[in-house]
């Protein structure tokens, strides 16, 4: 069976995309992601409050990969988490995502540095919904690199992904 990995910049969905991404502009829809901690750009006190048109700035990408909740090779849309994180001016040794359902795990910066982890909004040209994973889910590029077929990486996954903290 062969396995293979796409990563490559898709236009990203928002009218205003040329604008980039500023994080210190305030949400004008709902807030789906929350990020605080040493992050140096806020917009909500010490924290970011990100909605889907903010996060749509951010440069996009495609990823093909297997998932171990899901049949086959899927087809995710969204961001790199790096490039979210140095928009957000983060400077820490570790990310703690936090699902809605309270599900909490530390992720390593150096995840994000090593490999092109993205932020999936979409899976096989579907927005991610919270009845599917949504809206946003950390994807790893798993199918490009052996060692991330591992348990260890596998609970980092995080779908339903609603806050980052950087410590």
């Amino acid at each position: 069976m062969l396995l293979f990995l796409t990563l490559a910049p898709v236009a990203a969905e928002s009218g205003d995309s040329e604008a980039g991404f500023d994080p210190m502009d305030d949400p004008e829809g709902e807030v789906i992601l929350r990020v605080e901690g040493a992050i140096e750009h806020a917009n909500d006190g010490d924290r970011a409050l990100l909605d889907r048109a903010m996060l749509d700035r951010l440069p996009q990408r495609e990823l093909e990969t297997s998932t171990v909740v899901t049949d086959g090779v899927n087809r995710f849309e969204g961001f790199l988490m790096r490039d979210l994180l140095e928009a957000l001016g983060a400077e820490g040794a570790e990310v703690v995502a936090t699902a809605l359902n309270d599900y909490i795990v530390d992720i390593p910066m150096e995840d994000f540095h090593d490999y092109d982890v993205i932020v999936a909004h979409t899976q096989d040209g579907e927005a991610l919904t919270p009845r599917d994973k949504g809206p946003l889910w950390i994807v790893y590029p798993r199918d490009d690199h052996a060692e991330l077929d591992d348990i260890r990486y596998d609970y980092r996954w995080v779908w339903q992904l609603e806050h980052l903290e950087v410590r």
